[in-house]
């Protein structure tokens, strides 16, 4: 039966869950919206995030956040590895738009089959004294399992907003889609810069894997669930607007948590994907695009 207390309770969960969706887009708002680079693997890298959090919570007992933030040195390294290989395979040689996309391909399914190998097909969690615990405001319940990824989601976008917009490397990766001339002139390299974005972009994998962990179980195939969510998330928000990113999620967050209570689980994505469709007929360049 309908009621307030459940719309609320709804509206709350998709706020939660559309927290969390902002920190697993926020890497493909850097590398598809400010670099260009169509990183179909960026969710493969989340789901190899969430696997590092396991291992160091269940061998030595890390925190899974914890886990999280000492990871991302590790995934930003492999982030400049990997552009380092995308740029000189691909880039340099302008075959970025269709064989680079096959390369990602090539590592989502790398990693895929990497992690089953190692891990099987089982379903992995981690614990975690406060992820069982609910908080309740009134009629509201707060899950920590959510409301704590949504919290630290909400860090991880603010402080990538920071950097963007108030330091120098922050502005030269958002220049160098737009004028490479101008960069140089800057005394900055845009391939550097770029290397640099990307491996930024990467190093938000480790992290957003952590907390998807943190909200359920995860298996080696989970990543494929978020492709086409996260570049609907990004192109919604606005190319490489990190505002849009945070209330496109936080959208698509809502919408997919009342479907799925009213209507059924199998109809969520296909509601999201129809407001993206939507907003792109009235304005195409997103949200806060410009």
């Amino acid at each position: 039966m309908f009621s307030f207390d459940l719309l609320l309770d709804v509206v709350v969960a998709g706020i939660l869950v559309g927290g969390f969706y902002a920190a697993v887009s926020l890497g493909i708002t850097v590398a598809f919206g400010l670099l260009d680079v169509v990183n179909i693997a960026h969710p493969a890298f989340v789901i190899l995030g969430a696997y590092g959090a396991y291992v160091a919570n269940s061998r030595f007992g890390l925190d899974p956040i914890l886990a999280g933030l000492l990871g991302m040195p590790v995934f930003f390294l492999l982030g400049a590895l990997v552009y380092r290989v995308y740029y000189t395979s691909f880039e340099k040689r302008g075959d970025e738009s269709l064989r680079g996309l096959v390369f990602f391909f090539g590592i989502t399914f790398i990693i895929e089959v990497s992690l089953l190998l190692q891990y099987g097909v089982d379903y992995r969690s981690v614990e975690a004294a406060y992820v069982g615990e609910t908080i309740a405001l009134g009629p509201i319940d707060l899950p920590f399992r959510l409301a704590i990824p949504c919290a630290v989601a909400l860090a991880l976008t603010v402080t990538l907003h920071l950097f963007l917009s108030r330091t120098f490397y922050g502005r030269a990766v958002k220049a160098v889609s737009q004028d490479h001339l101008a960069l140089r002139l800057m005394g900055a390299s845009p391939v550097r810069i770029k290397a640099l974005a990307f491996a930024i972009a990467i190093a938000t994998a480790s992290i957003a894997g952590a907390l998807l962990i943190m909200i359920g179980p995860v298996e080696p195939s989970v990543g494929r669930e978020y492709i086409g969510r996260v570049f609907a998330i990004a192109v919604l928000g606005g190319m490489g607007s990190i505002g849009g990113t945070l209330a496109a999620s936080l959208i698509l967050g809502v919408l997919e948590s009342l479907t799925s209570t009213f209507y059924g689980p199998s109809w969520a994505l296909a509601v999201s994907f129809g407001i993206l469709l939507l907003v792109l007929a009235v304005r195409p360049a997103g949200l806060f695009g410009r």
